[in-house]
């Protein structure tokens, strides 16, 4: 009998590779350079030894922040990566929270995705300013307990914290949705203008000077209070 495939032996072949360590390479060369856009926005705002929360600052080291992020080809997975890269304190000699979630949130309001999913609950630090600045049409859901200023300046975008956040949430807010699934400290909403804040859990206390927005607390509006029609 003849074998119908004998034809085929004429032809070499060549055993297909998987370019793994070219995977890994271009992997390990993309967060070098998100770590070195991290340090050169640390190594400038600790000229001053202290890094303080005034507007001013903030606007400057977020724009700093986003120039560097956008010359970087990224994806979900880095960002995710950074925050344990960070967290790790191995390749990063000092950590300040301000500045770390300055820069965590200009990569998530820079990436290509409208949705975002951190898991974070296994981190021993406490980021601030997660969600600064956050734009209309992304999504952000960020699992774990979280630090100060989370959703400040938020501009559009949908926030959500899968566990609870530290002082001053949503502060500056200017428009969009934060949802806190579980408590907040104290000063939540100061100085918001407009959007909508849901909180779940425990309120430590809410600011003072609310300018604008809506604010629930188990769903019921808070702020402004509702009243009732006589």
């Amino acid at each position: 009998m003849i074998n119908p495939f004998e034809d085929f032996k004429k032809y070499p072949y060549k055993k297909r590779e998987i370019p793994l360590d070219r995977i890994v390479q271009a992997k390990e060369a993309v967060m070098d350079q998100i770590l070195e856009g991290y340090m050169k926005l640390v190594e400038e705002e600790v000229k001053d030894l202290v890094w303080l929360v005034e507007h001013s600052r903030l606007v400057k080291a977020y724009s700093a922040a986003l120039r560097s992020v956008q010359k970087i080809d990224y994806d979900i997975d880095d960002i995710e990566e950074v925050c344990l890269e960070l967290d790790k304190e191995s390749r990063i000699p000092y950590l300040i929270s301000g500045p770390a979630g300055i820069y965590i949130s200009a990569l998530c309001n820079n990436a290509k995705e409208e949705r975002i999913d951190l898991r974070l609950y296994e981190l021993k630090r406490t980021f601030h300013f997660l969600g600064y600045r956050l734009p209309e049409g992304k999504t952000l859901v960020l699992e774990g307990n979280l630090g100060d200023f989370i959703g400040a300046g938020l501009s559009g975008g949908k926030l959500i914290v899968e566990g609870s956040t530290g002082n001053w949430a949503g502060a500056g807010m200017m428009d969009g949705e934060l949802h806190i699934k579980e408590n907040t400290g104290r000063n939540m909403a100061e100085w918001m203008s407009g959007g909508e804040i849901h909180v779940d859990g425990y309120i430590g206390g809410i600011g003072r000077s609310i300018r604008g927005g809506r604010v629930y607390h188990h769903g019921e509006l808070i702020r402004p209070y509702e009243r009732t029609a006589r």
